[in-house]
């Protein structure tokens, strides 16, 4: 959000990449580990390879995943506190105890073969190397022969064989192409705005990428959270590698062979996203800065008089005092509380920026427990580290300290009996302003699990921290709701504390286009709760640019435009009376549709599949996706089109094998094939997997302004045979979902020739909606003439009736849909419709 400083910054981006491009010394100044000498099982799923100068630990922990560390100079056992290097505290794996695994064991004076159910591990012994086969033999990941794994001084690194037709993917927030082969990459939180397709770093570091080759799938986590840089085919396309500037040279392989498989086994390693309050999947709106009090109740009632959903408005910096973070500028915002409290009764919730840049104040209470609960960051003189923000000179909360954050959590107690619901975690790279590395001193000491490391091992994990602190606090503060927390900067797992953002974009159709590319690559790196600026923060989108890119947000789980200080105004009313119409069936779209969305995401918190999806990672084996983000999936049954040149009304879309319906139209075509759609600038091309059942609501103006009702299933008919979907509910709050109070509920379809079945299974879980009708819509329904509930006859009459009625069915011949409505019954039931 640092508008001010984009030049200097901006200019900055070519010094900074060429100083990464040296991150790794060259290749003739590398050891590597040499022969094997000695081989030992420390405990099951657990061996020891030890050469003349190293130690390599591979451990199986589960059939698919295996973990490979390499220790230079003969380490085999984690090293005294003192040394940084081989402590077992990853700030991203939350899955350590595993249940034992099957793992046969072949030595030779070549190899030895690790083997479970779905690969095998085999470590060469002379040189040194490590290759990857599924169980048919085939090879799916090879150290290179010449290189392999490294170190010189404190660099590690590894050289992988890459072979021509592999692709790769994820690496979290990547502008650019989908796929990352040809490229460097590196990791390191930066803040840069206005950035472009070729700018990095960005602000997030995600080590963790696919490889996809014939249509099979393997995932590797380089868990380093030093800076580090993955070379994927520029400087060789034989080979590709990955390291770090300090640290162990220590990553997870996980194979699938689908992607989706690769991306549960990871989420489970590094954990998933909580389920989200449902209120914050609603649309939100925010700028830089709506202040004071009377600027953000009009935007407000502006909303409501033009019947534009929303349910999150954003306060950005000036709602403080100063930029005192914590507190609130009188002048502005005399009564927060009561604004807050009027606002709510209108469905909407506050959402605030914070920082972690603590002003240098001593009349100011969060510097002064800072400074006595011994919170902030220290230089190794152990003087109170302090550089510029937006208050002028601040001190930065060590958020790897426990007690940091149990402090830093509970300094929200203001904000929170305010009325406050959201929690905007921003300039957490961190970014410090006016000086070279426009961060934190990396000489600078953190608590880091009482190792007292330096800031270079903590860089990318700052943001990280603060989202737990911020999430955990709020978490006690307000036992009864689920946080909704949002954070520009992060690192792998961050996904367990917050949703993300895409930063300091820019008002143009690049970047529309590359929100799309860097949302998927987020989304299947672990962070399934993923969103961009909508309209772009830096600059002023025309009417057709918001239009479409607040149609591609319809399909993005956050939902939030958002705006830079001295820009004019980017609301949804912004762009005369067709835009605003345009505009608000765009956002009633978005609320029609929260029970499908919902569903995906409760789907992605236990299972850790995102809502948005890149075309390989659904259809790996399709050589067309390969290199296609101007598509995605969204969840299994949406395919999403959008439309990125400006003054394009049709696009080409290419279609799965199977069978699809045109959202709009209804009408079924064919996959395995590129189509023309068509986009007038009112809609988003959008189409339906055949065999989906898809969960719909009535419009509203915010989440919960009113219950579901009627809940609306619409058929899309299978070819033939049988499919499901699955439908969730639960009060859309608290946290007695996790007690079982929840609705989950399989819904499937059986097709026969002139028949159609729609099987409501038997619903799981204690939630008890309150009493609604259930409409089931069948696509391609005008044929039928008779329809049965649990086999006894159900009146059809005129679609005007119907909703006068609580049960009872009709055609609609223009749309050829048979619409049927119902009680919502506690049970099992089963409809008929027959020719």
């Amino acid at each position: 959000m640092n508008i001010r400083s984009i030049h200097h910054r901006v200019c900055g981006i070519a010094a900074i990449a060429l100083s990464l491009l040296s991150l790794h010394p060259a290749t003739a100044q590398w050891d590597s580990p040499g022969t094997v000498e000695s081989f030992t099982q420390r405990q099951p799923g657990d061996y020891l390879f030890r050469t003349s100068s190293s130690t390599v630990e591979v451990t199986v922990l589960a059939r698919d995943l295996v973990r490979v560390r390499l220790h230079p100079g003969g380490v085999t056992l984690p090293p005294p506190p003192a040394d940084t290097r081989g402590r077992d505290t990853s700030w991203a794996v939350v899955k350590t105890a595993w249940p034992r695994t099957d793992v046969s064991v072949t030595d030779d004076s070549n190899a030895v073969t690790l083997t479970t159910a779905k690969l095998s591990v085999v470590i060469r012994r002379n040189p040194l190397r490590i290759l990857f086969r599924d169980r048919a033999g085939n090879v799916i990941n090879a150290d290179d022969p010449v290189k392999g794994m490294c170190w010189a001084g404190r660099n590690v690194r590894v050289w992988k064989t890459m072979p021509a037709d592999e692709r790769y993917y994820g690496f979290g927030e990547k502008a650019g192409r989908l796929a990352r082969n040809n490229s460097h990459v590196t990791m390191w939180n930066s803040d840069i705005p206005a950035y472009g397709p070729d700018t990095d770093p960005l602000y997030k570091s995600v080590p963790f990428f696919y490889g996809i080759r014939k249509g099979m799938a393997y995932g590797i986590f380089f868990d380093n959270t030093w800076r580090s840089s993955f070379d994927m085919g520029k400087e060789s396309r034989s080979e590709y590698s990955f390291g770090a500037e300090d640290g162990l040279l220590e990553y997870y392989f996980l194979y699938g062979p689908a992607p989706a498989d690769v991306l549960r086994r990871f989420t489970e390693l590094v954990g998933r996203m909580p389920l989200p309050p449902r209120w914050s999947l609603g649309y939100q709106q925010s700028r830089w800065s709506y202040s004071p009090e009377s600027r953000v109740r009009e935007i407000a009632r502006t909303f409501r008089e033009k019947q534009i959903p929303c349910d999150v408005i954003y306060l950005d910096i000036d709602y403080m005092d100063g930029y005192r973070i914590f507190t609130w500028n009188k002048e502005r915002f005399p009564a927060p509380q009561r604004m807050i409290s009027d606002l709510r009764k209108d469905g909407f919730r506050i959402a605030v920026i914070v920082d972690p840049g603590i002003k240098v104040d001593s009349s100011y209470a969060a510097y002064r427990t800072g400074l006595a609960g011994s919170h902030f960051l220290t230089s190794p003189d152990g003087s109170v580290f302090t550089g510029d923000v937006w208050p002028g000179l601040c001190a930065f909360p060590d958020f790897t300290d426990a007690s940091t954050r149990s402090w830093w959590g509970a300094s929200f107690a203001g904000l929170a009996e305010a009325g406050v619901r959201g929690w905007w975690n921003d300039m957490n790279e961190p970014s410090v302003f006016n000086v070279p590395t426009k961060t934190v001193d990396l000489r600078v000491i953190h608590d880091d699990h009482g190792m007292r490391s330096p800031h270079g091992k903590n860089h990318n994990i700052y943001g990280m921290q603060m989202t737990r602190g911020t999430y955990e606090g709020i978490r006690a503060l307000i036992p009864d709701e689920r946080p909704f927390v949002l954070t520009r900067a992060t690192y792998a797992g961050g996904q367990r504390y917050s949703a993300v953002w895409t930063g300091d974009n820019v008002a143009s159709w690049e970047h529309l286009a590359m929100a799309v590319t860097m949302c998927l690559n987020l989304s299947v790196s672990g962070h399934a709760f993923v969103g961009a600026d909508i309209g772009g923060f830096i600059g002023y989108p025309s009417g057709e640019l918001f239009a479409r890119w607040l149609q591609a947000g319809v399909f993005t789980p956050l939902m939030r435009a958002h705006s830079a200080i001295n820009e004019r105004n980017k609301e949804p009313w912004e762009y005369g009376t067709a835009f605003t119409d345009i505009n608000r069936e765009t956002i009633n779209l978005r609320y029609r549709l929260l029970p499908y969305i919902y569903t995906v995401m409760e789907t992605a918190s236990r299972d850790g599949l995102p809502a948005m999806r890149p075309m390989i990672f659904s259809h790996p084996d399709e050589e067309a996706f390969q290199e296609r983000a101007d598509q995605f999936m969204f969840g299994d049954d949406l395919l999403v089109a959008p439309v990125l040149s400006e003054g394009a009304t049709h696009r080409d879309v290419r279609l799965p094998a199977g069978g699809w319906y045109d959202f709009w139209t209804s009408k079924r075509l064919d996959g395995g094939r590129d189509i023309t759609a068509d986009a007038p600038v009112s809609r988003i091309p959008l189409f339906i997997r055949a065999g989906t059942i898809l969960p719909m609501q009535q419009p509203v103006q915010y989440t919960d302004q009113a219950p579901i009702d009627p809940l609306t299933f619409v058929v899309y008919p299978a070819t033939s045979g049988s499919d499901s979907s699955a439908y969730y509910e639960d009060d859309g709050i608290s946290f007695r979902y996790q007690a079982g109070e929840f609705l989950r509920r399989t819904v499937r379809q059986e097709v026969h020739p002139g028949q159609i079945v729609v099987d409501f299974g038997k619903p799981e879980g204690t939630y008890a909606p309150s009493q609604r009708s259930l409409i089931v819509e069948i696509v391609d329904g005008s044929n039928f003439q008779r329809v049965t509930l649990d086999g006894k006859s159900i009146p059809k009459v005129s679609p005007q009736e119907l909703s006068t009625l609580q049960q009872g069915w009709a055609i609609d011949p223009t749309r050829g849909v048979l619409t049927a409505k119902i009680p919502d019954a506690r049970m099992r039931f089963r409809l008929v419709a027959q020719e």
